[in-house]
């Protein structure tokens, strides 16, 4: 999304375009419905993860880190890191090591309430993209996204509550990609993940600070996971610079507000038909307010901006949609 592409850009980290296919916006697309804005200044950009990694291992190299790639960390005890190779004293420790982090367990910051998953499974096809946006197909109990990735490829993802719903099984709600699909080449087996809303209560303690998808997760459903990253690794090398984590917690909040709001109500559409039916005919009849929202989601305005008599405006609009 825009705001992780302008995070990048302020940690150094330039995505050339022989590795990046732009995209324009989001479409929401359901049996009745479709709905689409487009970002106002800026560009989203796609690519597969694995270029992804290396062009953030290459930067990272550039700078002095030293990767000990295979090293297995077994254990925290006061200042020092055991591992299958030896053991290690630490300034500072950050533990960037996923959703099911085990730095987040040993520094005894797991969150009180075990989050409700959902399961995601993603395919890329060898078919040229039909659209410049990200389209967000819904369906009764899961979405399916379909994101350009190169002049001959799209990524293809479902979302669903049920572990067992892969693509295959799942095309069938979908005729329109289904059709889109026929005959296309997989140019990658299919991969499968969890997806959750998780919030910490706290992201820091002592030396031991937390980032990306240790420090908590919104649902993929919202795009943000990896940009959300990049704009806490700014914030977290300032806090080590200036020695003071409280101030990491603390811009660690302020960034992921929105995402967790958007995630809710996002959640809220999985869940009830009807709300997301009001709100998809809301987005298709009133473009300039799916702009205004898609803006807010994108970083490129905030959400203060609006006031309380467009949220009430926007109540009547949803009632009456």
């Amino acid at each position: 999304m825009p705001r992780g592409v302008a995070a990048l850009r302020e940690l150094g980290v330039s995505l050339s375009p022989e590795f990046v296919h732009p995209f324009r916006g989001i479409q929401f697309v359901d049996d009745e419905t479709v709905a689409r804005a487009d970002f106002a200044s800026a560009t989203g950009f796609s690519l597969r993860r694995v270029k992804l990694h290396q062009i953030l291992s290459c930067r990272a190299v550039e700078e002095g880190v030293e990767f000990r790639w295979g090293t297995r960390v077994t254990q925290l005890d006061h200042g020092l890191i055991a591992t299958n190779r030896g053991n290690f004293s630490y300034d500072w420790l950050i533990g960037a090591d996923g959703q099911n982090s085990q730095v987040r367990k040993w520094a005894g910051l797991e969150p009180q309430l075990v989050p409700s998953k959902r399961f995601g499974f993603c395919r890329h096809y060898r078919v040229g993209p039909w659209s410049d946006a990200v389209e967000v197909h819904w369906a009764q109990g899961c979405q399916m996204f379909v994101t350009p990735l190169a002049s001959e490829e799209v990524g293809v993802v479902v979302f669903s509550r049920d572990p067992a719903l892969r693509l295959e099984s799942a095309l069938p709600r979908f005729p329109a990609i289904a059709m889109r699909l026929r005959g296309a080449t997989p140019t990658s087996r299919e991969l499968g993940d969890t997806t959750a809303l998780r919030i910490l209560p706290a992201v820091a303690r002592g030396r031991i600070a937390l980032i990306g998808d240790a420090s908590g997760t919104v649902d993929a459903v919202t795009g943000h996971g990896l940009s959300l990253s990049f704009e806490q690794a700014e914030q977290l090398a300032e806090a080590m610079k200036n020695g003071d984590l409280s101030r990491y917690e603390a811009a660690h909040r302020k960034i992921a507000a929105v995402p967790i709001a958007m995630t809710r109500l996002m959640l809220l559409m999985e869940r009830s038909d009807w709300i997301r039916r009001r709100a998809l005919r809301l987005l298709q009849n009133t473009p300039g307010l799916f702009s205004r929202l898609l803006a807010i989601h994108s970083g490129t305005q905030i959400l203060s901006s609006v006031g309380l008599s467009e949220i009430a405006d926007f109540g009547w609009k949803f009632l009456w949609a």
